[in-house]
């Protein structure tokens, strides 16, 4: 997906089984962000620095929704240990991930290995994509402000 695409109208379940459709968001812009790994540290710093900026990004209009491939039951331990106000979708079938062209081979200590390139899409109110904060420009301690800070 790149910007100016139209994303889906169903983009998968969340933590709960519940269909996460594009149409529950209208008015919003939605912040649509895959990740890798639940409980790990990198997508623990990201997603707790999402939830001590969520008022501000609700304030601005911003809904979020997290993606990865951990099942519905890895999401509720993540979403109660680390107190998240947004959902998260388990791709489990890869589909959203393959979709959105954010799985491939990835490198990490010499080993190669297939996974989610930690990637946000900003959807504007229209469903339409309208910017994407690559894998290399993801900062997961700042990441909030980089979507606030609007190019």
């Amino acid at each position: 997906m790149n910007i100016g695409d139209k994303v889906p109208e169903i983009l998968g379940h969340d933590e709960n089984g519940k269909e996460v459709r594009l149409d529950s968001f209208k008015g919003k812009k939605l912040v649509l962000y895959f990740y890798p790994k639940d409980l790990t540290p990198g997508c623990t710093t990201q997603a707790c620095n999402l939830r001590d900026n969520y008022s501000e990004l609700k304030k601005q209009g911003y809904e979020i929704v997290g993606v990865s491939i951990n099942d519905e039951k890895t999401h509720q331990k993540f979403i109660a240990k680390n107190q998240l106000p947004f959902s998260l979708i388990a791709d489990t079938n890869k589909a959203l991930v393959e979709q959105f062209g954010v799985w491939g081979e990835k490198k990490m200590y010499g080993r190669t290995y297939m996974g989610t390139f930690r990637t946000t899409f900003i959807i504007g109110e229209d469903g339409i994509i309208e910017r994407i904060i690559t894998p290399k420009e993801v900062k997961v301690k700042d990441h909030a402000h980089q979507i606030l800070a609007v190019k």
